[in-house]
Formats: structure tokens, C-alpha cells, sequence
């Protein structure tokens, strides 16, 4: 086991939801040997107002949360990542910064809960299934004993994660 704490990055395009979600998620649950943090590609700049109620109605804190551009985190005076999760399929696809350290990557895909259309309960239901399915990732990920697995068999844990239930779609 290590005392290491280890940096980890949540991406997707906007910011606004699932990569924050990510991001309150692990910081809470991580028992101190996590720092997470999230950005986006092209952020919006605010964070999904039904992201902040199905935080606080799981009972995870959601002050200080901000949609902030990945260029923060690609930085040279940024903290090095040790693992980089794009959440979102587009932000998968598209070209990453180069991240000072060189951090294990992986996608773990969740449908996009501020894309659906309908009534306040509906977009409800759509957030609150996506903070379970990133909570579900997030707690299979602080459970792997990182300090004994090999980098092919920390790879394949990863992917594993990324597709468990409410996988988008996988990728590579």
C-alpha cells in the first residue's frame, strides 16, 4: 500500500456535468488519497444547476465546483496527473493537451444527462443515474490496490471500469 496521493482529472467538453460530477465524487470518497479535479474542452463556464442538486441530494459537497478549461491542467506549473478520465465520447475523441508526467488514461463514457429534454423530473432522473453510474466507476477505481498492479493490468482495470454499466460507448 502507498501513502502517495495521487492527482486524477476528469474530462469532458462543457464541464458542466459529468466530469464534475467525477470530480465531487472522488474528492469525497476518496479518504484523502485522491485529488480530483475536472475540466473541459470548451467549458461553459457554469456548472449544470441539476449537477449541483443530485450531489447534495446524495449527500456530496458541491461548493467550489467550476467549469474550467482543460489549458489550466495543461500547464507546466499544474499538478502532474497520475490518471486522466474522459467521461464524455466526444471529449475521447478529440486531441488531448499533452499532460506534464504522463498520466494513465481512460474513458469511461456516460450518457449525457444535460441532453435530455423533458421535465424537471426527467432531467432529475437523467442526472441522478449518472452520478450512479461515476459513482459506481469511482468506487471500483479507489478500491484497485494501484500500488501492486503493473501498467498493463492497471490499463485493463481502467477500461474495465470504463465499461460497466451505463457505458456509453466503448472506445479503443
Amino acid at each position: 500500500m502507498t501513502d502517495r496521493i495521487f492527482n486524477v482529472l476528469f474530462l469532458c467538453t462543457g464541464n458542466t456535468s459529468r466530469s464534475v460530477l467525477g470530480e465531487a465524487i472522488l474528492q469525497a470518497e476518496g479518504g484523502g488519497r485522491f485529488n480530483a479535479f475536472s475540466a473541459g474542452s470548451q467549458p461553459k463556464g457554469v456548472v449544470n444547476p441539476y449537477a449541483v442538486k443530485a450531489l447534495e441530494a446524495a449527500g456530496y459537497p458541491a461548493s467550489g465546483l467550476r467549469s474550467k478549461s482543460w489549458d489550466e491542467f495543461a500547464a507546466p506549473d499544474a499538478p502532474k496527473m497520475d490518471f486522466v478520465f474522459t467521461v464524455c465520447d466526444s471529449a475521447a475523441g478529440e486531441a488531448c493537451p499533452l499532460w506534464p508526467g504522463q498520466p494513465v488514461t481512460a474513458h469511461w463514457g456516460i450518457e449525457d444527462p444535460a441532453a435530455v429534454e423533458g421535465s424537471d423530473l426527467e432531467k432529475m432522473r437523467a442526472f441522478n443515474e449518472a452520478l450512479r453510474f461515476t459513482r459506481n466507476r469511482v468506487l471500483a477505481f479507489i478500491a484497485l490496490p494501484l500500488g501492486m498492479l503493473d501498467a498493463m493490468a492497471l490499463k485493463k482495470s481502467l477500461q474495465d471500469i470504463g465499461a460497466l454499466e451505463g457505458a456509453s460507448q466503448k472506445i479503443g
